[in-house]
């Protein structure tokens, strides 16, 4: 199934968990925020502070004009230098600071703009000031080592001119004394004239950059824009750290919420049941709506409106011959018998007749009848009476006092009907009641405790899931749609409740609607017994016939031979003997 999940239901999904566990996400956000600040607080502050220096050519040649590694400069290798053990030196002497050099050089950078012959030469420090100092520091430095290093090649040139003029002249001296002793007009006397005329041009020419060299005005650069006192730190960055914390922490709620969304099994919202249990809900109490266990809901209340809508959808939900409705739990507890009840009066106040069958076991003493007690009648003869085969189906069927068109079986005495619910007895019965035409609303036991639940299911031609929330969990869920499945009964779908709270024994009360004489408790009669053994004992009462009771007060001993309700029944045809 979930392969056939659309997109859009995960996204609803993911969306469900965030907003069902949101104060996780809420406390890792400001948990984030929090260690943000603190983070923030603890960083020691950074200042930096910027100079830009434009490097020109020692030559002063500016058409070679050139941009980052074209031209007469190579700026990323001038970046590099900046950066060098020489430059650190220098600024080291300039700044008077017993920081080594090495140290000085890790705390500057170099930036070069796109399409310029500028470095930006940064310096952080721990004071502004520093900051300050150490950018203009560093430019100067740099600016006095380019010097240097192109005054140093400037004299080298100016010392190897000297020498090659010095020895052009001692040559030319010699080419004159030997031209003054050669005959005119000789052949070496022209070989002399022509040295001395070539030797002259290649003094003129050395001379000429000898002159050229020694008055050339060495300027590598200069500071175009000197650092400036920072007024706020560059690090840390308050704003920007806060807010990386909260996002980090943001982002590990979500994870957090996601995690315990996937490993938490507890059915928390009536959406938990219909997405992650895949069963549609027909109905969703809440605590302002979910009945009590003394009394079924006013059809006109906020509760009775809900099980009215619920039975709309019940109705629109069966087809024709559909008549058994089971009503099972998928947790221990009274959820399936407060919607049985509450769903069997909302069917039988449209006036058809409807039969409510008590087949869920109470878990405890305390939870002893729940049936009798929301429905005023009496809590014997019932369904194990019935199955045990003590008394006939028209003497377990009870009318309740308020609803005339519901009747009722109750669960019946103590003694159990577990292995009786696979009985032929109970098909018969079943059978008996489809053919008076109404519907039957069975109060199963919970999936999880019994397989009584899934017997039943087998015999309905429909269910419905009482859904506990924050008890019951997603395999509980899915067991019983699987359990409901394996015996072919067509789930409706569910009735969500918010947690019932339990039951103490002493807030174990009467039904709110009792028998007409007050303070009698209603017994069967011995003599009713004999007189319905006279005839069919098993014949039903026509649809719409009445069941009478007659209650007479209990003796304080305790002896009811003589003074019992009598319940009289009306036999038919057909019915087995």
């Amino acid at each position: 199934m979930e392969a056939d999940r659309p997109p859009s239901s995960d996204v609803a999904h993911y969306l469900g968990a965030v907003r069902r566990h949101w104060w996780i996400a809420l406390l890792a956000t400001a948990a984030g925020l929090g260690v943000g600040t603190v983070v923030t607080h603890a960083l020691p502050r950074v200042y930096e502070s910027s100079s830009a220096v434009l490097v020109q050519a020692v030559d002063q040649d500016v058409n070679a004009q050139g941009g980052r590694t074209k031209g007469a400069v190579n700026l990323d290798t001038e970046a590099q230098l900046v950066g060098s053990g020489a430059v650190a030196a220098k600024a080291a002497a300039l700044l008077r600071t017993d920081v080594s050099p090495l140290e000085l050089a890790h705390s500057v950078s170099v930036q070069v703009p796109a399409n310029t012959t500028v470095l930006m030469i940064t310096f952080q420090a721990d004071t502004p000031m520093k900051a300050q100092a150490g950018s203009h520091a560093f430019a100067e430095a740099y600016l006095r080592n380019r010097e240097e290093t192109a005054r140093s090649a400037l004299d080298k040139q100016i010392a190897s001119l000297n020498l090659k003029v010095k020895q052009l002249t001692a040559t030319l001296t010699g080419i004159n004394a030997r031209l003054a002793t050669a005959r005119k007009g000789s052949s070496s006397e022209s070989n002399l004239q022509s040295l001395r005329s070539n030797s002259q041009n290649q003094l003129n020419s050395l001379t000429g950059r000898l002159n050229e060299l020694t008055t050339t005005t060495v300027g590598g650069g200069a500071i175009i824009s000197d650092a400036r006192m920072p007024d706020t730190p560059s690090s840390p960055n308050t704003p920007l750290d806060i807010a990386t914390g909260g996002m980090i922490g943001l982002l590990l709620g979500l994870a957090l919420a996601y995690l315990r969304e996937r490993f938490d099994r507890r059915l928390v919202t009536a959406v938990d049941v219909r997405d992650r249990g895949r069963v549609p809900v027909l109905a969703a109490l809440d605590e302002r709506t979910t009945p009590h266990f003394d009394d079924v809901l006013q059809p006109y209340g906020p509760g009775g409106r809900v099980f009215n809508r619920l039975r709309n959808e019940v109705l629109a939900s069966l087809r024709p011959e559909d008549r058994v409705i089971v009503v099972t739990g998928t947790s221990r507890g009274s959820a399936s018998t407060l919607v049985a009840a509450n769903l069997a009066a909302a069917l039988a106040r449209t006036g058809g007749d409807v039969v409510l069958i008590g087949a869920h076991l109470p878990d405890s003493v305390v939870d002893a009848a729940p049936l009798a007690r929301m429905l005023g009648v009496a809590a014997t003869p019932g369904l194990s009476d019935l199955l045990a085969g003590r008394v006939a189906l028209s003497r377990a069927l009870q009318r309740t006092p308020r609803i005339p068109s519901l009747r009722v079986i109750t669960t019946g005495g103590t003694a159990t009907a577990a292995g009786l619910m696979q009985s032929q007895r109970l098909r018969d019965t079943l059978d008996a009641l489809r053919r008076q035409g109404g519907y039957v609303v069975v109060e199963a036991p919970s999936t999880s405790s019994s397989a009584d639940a899934q017997s039943l299911a087998s015999l309905a031609d429909a269910a419905i899931l009482a859904v506990e929330l924050r008890r019951t969990r997603r395999p509980a869920l899915v067991d019983a749609t699987e359990q409901l499945q394996r015996v072919g009964t067509r789930l409706l779908g569910a009735v969500v409740l918010p947690r019932l709270a339990a039951r103490r024994p002493g807030d174990v009360s009467g039904p709110a609607v009792t028998l007409p004489l007050t303070g009698t408790e209603p017994v069967i009669d011995e003599a009713t017994q004999q007189i319905s053994s006279l005839k069919d004992r098993s014949s039903l009462p026509e649809r719409g016939e009445p069941v009478s009771a007659t209650v007479r007060p209990r003796p304080a001993d305790g002896d009811s031979a003589d003074q019992t309700s009598v319940i009289d029944r009306v036999t038919t045809d057909g019915d087995e003997k």
